[in-house]
């Protein structure tokens, strides 16, 4: 069965990419055939790190969203990963809603999960609100607690919405914060995750021993949640 993952919060800098590339290696390095689409016009991160498996995607543009289900109706061994840039969830549930993309996505066998990045702030939880007050039980959530600011997710706790989320079958995991030191140096690298933990001898800028050993701790931790999941 195909499977759409759409990684997706709507306030940016909550480290929506970050999840994108996480997944995209947890696939590499677990051989799940997947394609990528990349909504992020300035500086798309699938297209960035990986390149091989992404293509980019017109937000604003309903044929250029189509492929999207076109490649997951004509690949069901593939998995189709949706990296959406801040502020997209308004044309994409436009699209969503006027084609009627997910009750076609019934018809044709295909599963869509919503990854719903968040930090611990009061502006996650009023989006996550009003993105099941639009969608409930038509689509899969995932609730990604990013630990950008803090470990703790009080607000979302005490708010009534993770129980709502619940509800609806929604799984949560938590995303550990990598050393921020670190995670510029992957950037500046333009490294993916696998480069990143290995030895890169051709890098003018390579991470050290135990920063690499930071990155396969992160990285362990991470496919531990993702595990959990399941894609």
């Amino acid at each position: 069965m195909a499977t759409i993952h759409l990684i997706g919060g709507e306030k940016g800098g909550v480290g929506k990419s970050v999840v994108a590339r996480l997944l995209a290696q947890y696939m590499i390095d677990h051989e799940i055939p997947f394609i990528g689409f990349d909504t992020d016009r300035s500086h798309g991160a699938l297209l960035r790190f990986y390149s091989d498996f992404a293509a980019p995607t017109v937000i604003d543009n309903y044929e250029s969203l189509d492929n999207m289900i076109e490649t997951a109706s004509a690949n069901p061994e593939h998995r189709i990963l949706v990296d959406l840039a801040a502020q997209t969830h308004h044309p994409l549930a436009l699209w969503m809603e006027e084609s009627g993309v997910l009750e076609l996505a019934e018809e044709l066998g295909i599963s869509a999960y919503y990854w719903n990045v968040m930090d611990s702030g009061k502006d996650c939880v009023d989006l996550l609100s009003k993105l099941l007050d639009q969608f409930g039980n038509r689509l899969n959530y995932v609730l990604v607690q990013n630990q950008l600011r803090d470990e703790q997710f009080t607000i979302l706790e005490s708010s009534g919405v993770k129980d709502r989320a619940l509800e609806l079958g929604a799984r949560i995991i938590n995303l550990k914060r990598l050393h921020t030191p670190v995670m510029t140096k992957i950037d500046r690298n333009s490294s993916s995750f696998w480069a990143a933990k290995n030895k890169d001898a051709d890098s003018l800028n390579p991470l050290g021993l135990l920063e690499r050993q930071r990155v396969k701790i992160w990285l362990n931790h991470a496919y531990n949640e993702i595990g959990f999941v399941g894609v």
